[in-house]
């Protein structure tokens, strides 16, 4: 089984298989709009300019599972990450990542590359200190902690990566471009 194995949902409702992107590197990342790693669109964005013509592919699944900061409509949340970050990769219908209505692609995801930390610095121990709040055991289990999670899959697809969301967005970009 790999990452081609699997399907997803667009914003137009389409069945999308994940086969569609075999041979290139994909970035699979749970996405909010009122999160306050948000801005990271405009990271992602660069990220996607610089390497889609290389073979970067970058999936935007929104998740509203993490304190409810996707509200809003498929179409609204759309529409809002292409105004204010001019977001060109595809983006998936919002789903949940964790629990029993997970999609199956992240059930995949997180067993294949499990949570190994937040990393350091402030943000990472605020996460911590938060998720000790929300789950005791949070160390100790694979489910996606917050808003934008990301996981990478290299040109064979296999998931490869996993970074949480108070990773530097420049040790993501170095790690794509070493795929690349």
């Amino acid at each position: 089984m790999n990452i081609y194995d699997f399907n997803v949902i667009n914003v137009k409702g389409e069945d999308v298989s994940l086969e569609k992107y075999k041979g290139k590197v994909l970035m699979i990342i749970n996405t909010a709009t009122g999160c306050g790693f948000t801005p990271q669109y405009k990271d992602l964005q660069e990220i996607y300019e610089k390497f889609h013509e290389k073979g970067l592919e970058i999936i935007d699944i929104p998740c509203n599972q993490f304190a409810g900061q996707a509200p809003g409509t498929d179409e609204e949340i759309h529409k809002f990450c292409t105004l204010n970050f001019g977001t060109e990769f595809p983006q998936m219908k919002k789903s949940n990542v964790n629990g029993e209505e997970a999609l199956p692609l992240y059930k995949y995801l997180k067993k294949e590359q499990g949570f190994n930390g937040f990393g350091n610095g402030p943000q990472a121990l605020a996460m911590g200190l938060m998720l000790k709040k929300i789950d005791k055991d949070y160390k100790n289990n694979a489910e996606i902690k917050w808003n934008f999670t990301k996981f990478v899959a290299d040109r064979e697809g296999n998931v490869i990566k996993r970074f949480e969301p108070t990773e530097s967005m420049k040790d993501v970009e170095k790690f794509i471009e070493n795929l690349m």
